[in-house]
């Protein structure tokens, strides 16, 4: 059997290369290639001990001096003599044997006379075999395995003290053999680079042990343990022994020198390390004087917490100011106090009240200009433009808290500013009504025909801020539109839901009707579910339940969401949890878009006021009122009218009188519609153009490439209109193109060349793009190859 065949397949690894190095010394014994004899392999200082059970799984051959083990390959010297010679059944070597002599040396084996006893069995093996040394006759070291011209590796190896150290802990650890050596010539072999085998990510374990030191001091080998504390040393400027977790927090807190990237790290993954927050709130900020620098106590817990409290106070002082003066105060506290959101804290949600400050800052810069006009059209044109923002503004600073403290500093800052805002608008409104008569279509109003291949879809309470933000949510499934309209009068789901329907035509209301839900014109059956139901029906528009999708050729109508019920039960906590109320409405929205409906009508009933502390009350006496909502009466016949009555939408002789302002005919109501505001009435009517929107447009892969020359095949599965398919260098490079042109997928399959011959075997990349060039799949591909 040849010495190189018995050389395993991982040759290119460091461990391979001691192995063909120990078997290439039998190479020119006679005796060796004939008989049984062994290697002798003499280890004096022990250097290769930790790397043998590696070598034994490449060297199956090979085995150890030592207290008797067969299932390791180990026992005394007349027990190897047996082996070698293959009288024994529980052990059979495979190829050339290799005798492994830990502690023992070349000399005691040469020198027969004074060679120990136990050990005299194998002496006699030096002439039948060959002993693996060094051209000098000492015993190989690692090191100078490693460095040798003569028989070694040849490569550059540091000679100090702390390479030496190095080089046996990476043995140890199993992780040197593992290299390749041809990507180890060429660079200098030193202790920072075999430490860094052995600890590739010493800021990473820094913060595994800072957040469970006993822990990772338990799962580390002693190697490990005794190699993190070098690094640390080394790296760090600390030592975890003597100085402890609380200096290494002081040091991650101050973020100087090499802690900056340990700082960095933490930043980024700081949910893995859940307990190193313990550690750096008991770490005390610095003193830096009457004017310090907030950026360098962003690492301080403590100074956060304290700047939380300072902004919880300021903001708590606004409930007894004028607007003017609390937009002043949550300006200045902007100033101080906006940089934290910078800090870590802030994404770690330990800094809600700076969260909602920012927010705050933009009620506050806002609401100094009010919607502007004489008739309900100008001042709904100023709301689309910009006065929904104060809204939205709003909303999110309430969102951003939890506390029962924070929510009512948050709302103290708010009613300061907000409350005054939304009353002068509403009553410009209620003023242009009374002087328009009501409210009348907008100019700018887009009523989208109700044509085959459209599904509206109902959202109770969607108000227009809150449209804006399921817009932005819905672009990636296709072209969206905004527009607005005036809901009915008064802005409440009976009277407002047939409003918005594709058969409000179909529907009218009588005098009777005081809960103001209308009746189906044809018969005079109230509008309940099923009626409202077998009306669409008659009409030709499919009433879907939740999940149906119905049929897409046609017209349909179903309902997603429950913001408003959300409200009226939850009130202020409406804000925290609006996304997930969105997240319903869109999953709903984007299971019709992936069913084949061309365009979706996203329609409402009317908006809402949120008021932190409750709307102000108004009086009304019940004595006058048939019935009472929170914003709107029906009046008796016999009673008086209030300045501000109209008359039912449906009915005009139903007089309804709504509450002035924004003040609610009921006290302490959070959260009320059914009034005349901007946010009530002016409601949004969303379109969404879905074309082109599947499943298989994200779901292409593809399936096989081959090559007849420089002529290539793609066949994709799932591949949707308007894909082509390119062959590139660089998968995101359309100007590393190799091909004479793309090519469209057409039934899943495209054909194309490449246009000069001189890139035949080059590596390249096939690559899938949408119509719009984005690239949806790819795969490595060699031109011209199989």
């Amino acid at each position: 059997m040849s010495v190189d065949s018995q050389i395993p397949k991982t040759a290119v690894q460091l461990g391979a290369s001691v192995v063909s190095a120990l078997l290439s010394a039998a190479k020119g014994n006679s005796h060796t290639a004939t008989t049984a004899a062994a290697v002798l392999w003499p280890d004096k200082e022990r250097q290769w001990l930790a790397a043998l059970p590696a070598l034994k799984t490449l060297m199956p051959g090979l085995c150890e001096l030592g207290e008797y083990d067969p299932g390791q390959r180990r026992g005394p010297a007349v027990w190897l003599k047996c082996v070698i010679a293959g009288s024994l059944p529980e052990l059979q070597l495979e190829g050339i044997p290799v005798v492994y002599l830990p502690g023992i040396s070349r000399a005691e084996l040469r020198a027969i006379e004074s060679c120990p006893r136990d050990l005299q069995p194998l002496a006699e093996l030096q002439y039948r075999g060959v002993f693996w040394s060094q051209a000098n006759g000492k015993d190989w070291t690692p090191s100078a395995f490693l460095s040798s011209k003569n028989g070694g590796l040849g490569m550059d190896v540091a000679l100090d003290r702390a390479t030496q150290e190095a080089l046996l802990q990476t043995l140890q650890a199993g992780v040197l053999l593992d290299q390749r050596v041809d990507e180890l010539r060429g660079r200098t072999i030193n202790a920072e680079w075999l430490l860094g085998l052995l600890a590739p990510n010493p800021t990473r374990d820094l913060l595994l042990w800072m957040n469970a030191p006993d822990v990772a001091r338990s799962q580390w080998s002693d190697v490990l343990w005794e190699v993190f504390a070098k690094r640390c040393k080394m790296d760090f400027g600390f030592d975890p022994v003597a100085d402890g977790v609380l200096v290494a927090a002081e040091r991650l807190a101050h973020a100087e020198g090499k802690w900056a990237a340990v700082a960095e790290l933490y930043r980024d993954s700081y949910s893995s390390f859940p307990n190193i927050f313990g550690l750096l709130a008991k770490v005390q900020p610095p003193e830096l004087g009457l004017f310090p620098d907030q950026g360098l106590l962003a690492g301080y817990p403590q100074v956060n917490e304290q700047s939380e409290a300072a902004l919880r106070y300021t903001l708590s002082a606004c409930a007894s100011m004028m607007a003017p003066q609390a937009c002043a105060a949550v300006l200045a506290a902007e100033k101080e106090h906006g940089l934290r959101r910078g800090w870590l804290w802030a994404s770690m949600g330990r800094s809600p009240l700076a969260e909602a400050l920012g927010h705050l800052a933009l009620v506050a810069e806002r609401s100094s200009t009010l919607p502007i006009g004489q008739t309900p059209s100008e001042l709904a044109a100023g709301y689309q433009h910009s006065g929904w923002q104060v809204d939205q503004a709003a909303l999110h600073a309430l969102a951003c808290v939890y506390a029962k403290a924070d929510l009512e500093a948050v709302g103290a800052a708010l009613r300061a500013m907000y409350l005054p805002w939304i009353e002068e608008a509403a009553r410009r409104l209620q003023e242009a009504a009374k002087a328009a008569g009501g409210l009348p279509p907008l100019p700018t109003e887009q009523v989208i025909g109700h044509g085959a291949g459209t599904c509206t879809v109902f959202v109770d309470g969607l108000r227009y801020d809150v449209a804006v933000q399921l817009q932005q949510r819905l672009r990636s499934l296709g072209d969206t539109a905004l527009s607005a309209r005036w809901t009915s009068l008064p802005s409440v789901t009976a009277s407002g839901k047939a409003w918005c329907s594709p058969v409000a035509a179909h529907i009218a209301g009588t005098a009777a009707d005081t809960e103001f839900e209308p009746r189906v014109a044809a018969d005079g059956k109230p509008l309940s579910g099923h009626n409202l139901r077998k009306l669409l029906t008659d009409q030709g528009v499919q009433p879907l339940d939740k999940h149906e999708t119905g049929d897409p050729q046609g017209q349909a109508w179903t309902e997603a969401g429950d913001l408003d019920h959300y409200g009226h039960e939850h009130r202020l906590r409406l804000a925290r949890d609006l996304d997930s109320q969105l997240d319903q409405v869109v999953e709903r929205l984007q299971e019709l878009a992936e069913a084949g409906w061309k365009r979706i009508r996203i329609v409402t009933d009317h908006g809402w006021l949120l008021m932190p502390g409750g709307l102000p009350k108004s009086e009304l006496a019940k004595h006058q009122t048939e019935t009472r909502w929170g914003r709107c009466a029906v009046l008796k016949d016999s009673a008086h009218g209030i300045p501000l009555t109209f008359g039912w939408d449906w009915c005009k002789d139903v007089q309804v009188a709504y509450a002035p302002g924004v003040s609610s005919f009921v006290a302490g109501a959070e959260y009320a519609h059914g009034g005349i505001s901007l946010q009530e009435c002016l409601v949004p009517v969303l379109q969404l153009d879905c074309v082109g929107v599947s499943k298989t447009a994200a779901a292409v892969t593809i399936q096989s490439v081959t090559w007849k020359g420089l002529r290539c095949t793609v066949v994709a599965d799932g591949a949707a209109p308007g894909q082509r398919v390119d062959i590139r260098t660089k998968a995101a490079l359309a100007s590393s193109s190799l091909a004479a042109s793309d090519k469209p997928l057409d039934g899943g399959k495209a054909s194309l060349a490449v246009a000069d011959d001189e890139h035949m075997g080059a590596a390249a990349v096939v690559v899938v793009l949408s119509a719009e060039g984005e690239v949806l799949q790819k795969q490595v591909t060699t031109v011209g190859g199989h």
